[in-house]
């Protein structure tokens, strides 16, 4: 995995400035590039915010320039809720953020996301210093993202281990068939309707299949339904 640092420009607020220090910690990240901010990250509203990530914040580099922040990482890639489908227009054609990290993964070295000011965000000039656009899927009624959030969504989606998800032991056929057995045998114990239980042993078959059950999970299930039974 590469290494990744969160670049806010020219924020103009300070309790988004704290908010996003916390999301950065909540993801284990620590490197904060602000430019040219109107404030001091001493600022109340900014250390209030932080809650306990005031050490993102003493540690934070703050630079005058946004090229100063573009020589500090090896890969750039900046963000926008302004996007194109058009394949004419490559500036703002931006990646959605899932592909986007499914593919960063992948480098070495420093990344740098660079977030844009709370009303208009990049500059054309900032984005095409940047070697990718990142767009994160938003309703069209209402694109805009707040900042921290979107610091927020995009470092979740950054250090979301997906393989690590899909490596959990699943309820295998076999068991999911015994989980059915059992949630049949309960639903006849209990008296329920008899009309009715055709189509609720469809209903709990594909929340089941929705839910994808691990092992444990799946033991865990049994043994409440056992126990409903026989009581």
């Amino acid at each position: 995995m590469p290494s990744f640092a969160v670049i806010l420009v020219e924020p103009k607020y300070p309790g988004n400035v704290g908010a996003a220090a916390r999301a950065m910690l909540n993801f284990g990240m620590r490197e904060l590039i602000v430019v040219a901010p109107s404030f001091s990250l001493d600022n109340d509203a900014c250390r209030t915010m932080a809650v306990h990530a005031q050490s993102v914040l003493d540690d934070a580099r703050v630079v005058d320039t946004f090229a100063e922040a573009v020589e500090q990482v090896a890969y750039l890639a900046g963000t926008s809720a302004i996007e194109t489908t058009s394949e004419k227009r490559h500036l703002r054609r931006a990646l959605p953020l899932p592909f986007f990290a499914d593919r960063v993964a992948s480098l070495k070295g420093r990344v740098g996301i660079a977030f844009g000011r709370e009303d208009y965000g990049l500059l054309n000039g900032e984005i095409r210093r940047c070697d990718a656009l990142v767009h994160i899927p938003t309703a069209d009624t209402y694109p805009s993202m707040n900042l921290s959030h979107a610091v927020a969504v995009t470092l979740y989606a950054l250090t979301v281990d997906g393989d690590a998800a899909l490596a959990t032991r699943r309820a295998d056929r076999k068991e999911k068939e015994l989980l059915y057995e059992q949630f049949d045998r309960l639903l006849e114990v209990t008296d329920y309707p008899e009309h009715k239980r055709e189509k609720t042993s469809v209903l709990f078959r594909r929340v089941i299949g929705r839910a994808m059950l691990s092992k444990w999970e799946y033991h865990t299930l049994m043994g409440v339904l056992k126990r409903a039974r026989r009581r």
